[in-house]
């Protein structure tokens, strides 16, 4: 990342709040930290964030209240929920208020990191559904991977992942985070399924062969063109 993301992290448990700042930051990304909802409005009213990541569970204000006052003026900064909680009836809830992702505790940092970049990416891409990939178009509304006249038509599997390798472009991605980004986990069933959905994008990209999606041995996948 050349420029960094600022980010307004809201967590009231001091140490964990401490953690995920200095490890954000030693990536390069810029982090305001609150300990509580209230003292977070007033930083987010005071300054512009590229992200927000909120703790449900707050004093003065909890994540939701803080959220449902925050999409009063703001509809499209990315906010992301931590949470201990795994009740159906809360993560709908987040996602009515306005909410853009939802993580469980305990979670990995670098999980984490994927799906702050991933929520960022969306924005900034918001006004184009169209991706060079070098000598191919993806049209990610249309699920289409053009090239001359060819076209070839991805399923909603193969089209979130090869959306995610091009908005990590030349990043190592550990086989963990690109499961749980793109399948929800990362059991074996789903990174057999990864494999067959990468040869297949590798097929399906032949034709250009300056692209490639190398497999680093014992720490996932990079996508380069």
């Amino acid at each position: 990342m050349n420029k960094k993301i600022k980010i307004l992290l809201a967590e009231d448990e001091a140490s964990l709040g401490i953690i995920i700042k200095e490890s954000l930051e030693s990536r390069n990304f810029e982090v305001i930290l609150c300990e509580d909802g209230e003292l977070a409005l007033k930083h987010f009213k005071k300054s512009n964030f590229d992200a927000l990541v909120l703790d449900v569970m707050m004093p003065k204000r909890d994540g939701f209240t803080l959220a449902q006052e925050i999409r009063q003026t703001n509809k499209n900064v990315p906010i992301l929920f931590l949470t201990a909680k795994s009740q159906t009836e809360d993560v709908v809830k987040g996602f009515k208020i306005g909410c853009n992702d939802y993580i469980k505790k305990p979670f990995s940092i670098e999980e984490l990191i994927v799906r702050i970049i991933a929520l960022t990416n969306k924005i900034q891409n918001t006004n184009s559904t169209k991706f060079s990939i070098g000598l191919y178009t993806f049209e990610t509304e249309s699920q289409q991977l053009i090239f001359n006249d060819k076209i070839y038509k991805l399923t909603n599997r193969e089209s979130v992942l090869l959306e995610f390798f091009v908005n990590n472009k030349g990043q190592v991605l550990e086989r963990a985070l690109i499961l749980n980004a793109v399948w929800g986990n990362d059991d074996f069933f789903s990174g057999r399924s990864m494999d067959v959905f990468i040869t297949k994008l590798r097929k399906k990209l032949s034709l250009d062969t300056t692209i490639e999606i190398i497999n680093s041995r014992g720490r996932g996948y990079k996508l380069i063109f």
